[in-house]
């Protein structure tokens, strides 16, 4: 095992001391015939990462253009002529 390295039977026999390092230092990786293939982490951090950072209007108003008034008048030129 490298640091924070577990092979899949080593994990599935040492679930408790892995959920016991995920607690303590942080995500776990999982390795399969020596490739990566899962990440164990805390309730804590799973939050963290699925946590909407802000919602779409509260992005709107702190937006540095939120005061800017927009000018939506439609032009009402007919359009050019184009040649096909």
């Amino acid at each position: 095992m490298i640091e924070n390295h577990w092979q899949l039977q080593e994990a599935k026999n040492k679930f408790s001391r892995l959920v016991e390092k995920v607690q303590h230092e942080g995500p776990q990786v999982v390795t399969k015939h020596g490739k990566d293939v899962a990440v164990v982490l805390s309730v804590e951090e799973y939050r963290k990462l699925i946590k909407p950072k802000k919602n779409l209007v509260t992005f709107f108003q702190n937006s540095p253009l939120a005061n800017t008034t927009l000018d939506l008048n439609r032009n009402k030129e007919l359009p050019r002529d184009i040649e096909l």
